[in-house]
């Protein structure tokens, strides 16, 4: 399929919506990645969003890593967010090897960017996270929304072609006959005393 992807719009989505509250030295790198991948990956949205679920996954790997440590240690007990994070890097898991059997990672240049760049983001967000969490926490919420204006201007552009397309594989598995619990797991709700309310996204393209 030849898709599309505007790294025009994907800026105008993001200075559209509110913005993250960040610090100076977060959001200059931050607005750097952002930069890198639009010159990279400019006409090659499928390979674009498989290095993003690469980058994606290593923020709970950071989180779960310096959690296990301080339990360890005796200094700090988290199980709730231990589970919370892993349920949320299990989801991105999913996303990333659905981008996979679509073929973003076939070039080895991807895969070389991808995985060198996850490397140095794992240690800078263990070292962010042992010194003060709110900051690796904060980095990674503004690579979420980076990634939510991504795929919506990635859907308006190739909304018809991507109907005509069959679901992967590996997405109804997830989505419609996977074990959900873990997919439940991380939803969130308005208030703890609210019930959660089940999601069951959509899965017929």
């Amino acid at each position: 399929q030849d898709l599309k992807l505007s790294n025009a719009q994907i800026l105008e989505d993001e200075e559209s919506r509110p913005k993250v509250p960040t610090n100076p030295l977060t959001e200059f790198l931050y607005n750097a990645l952002c930069r890198l991948l639009d010159a990279v990956y400019e006409d090659k949205p499928v390979q674009r969003f498989w290095f993003l679920e690469v980058v994606a996954r290593s923020p709970y790997f950071s989180y779960v890593s310096v959690i296990h440590l301080f339990e360890s240690l005796g200094w700090w007990r988290a199980a709730e967010l231990r589970k919370l994070h892993f349920a949320e890097e299990w989801n991105e898991m999913h996303h990333l090897l659905i981008m996979e059997s679509l073929g973003g990672n076939v070039a080895w240049v991807d895969r070389f960017m991808a995985y060198h760049s996850v490397i140095v983001y794992y240690w800078a967000l263990v070292v962010l996270y042992i010194i003060k969490p709110e900051l690796s926490y904060n980095f990674s919420h503004l690579l979420e929304y980076h990634a939510v204006d991504t795929y919506g201007a990635f859907l308006r552009v190739n909304e018809e072609a991507l109907r005509r397309m069959p679901a992967p594989q590996i997405a109804v598995q997830y989505y419609k006959t996977g074990d959900l619990y873990l997919f439940d797991s991380f939803q969130t709700r308005a208030s703890m005393d609210a019930p959660i309310e089940l999601r069951r996204p959509p899965c017929d393209s």
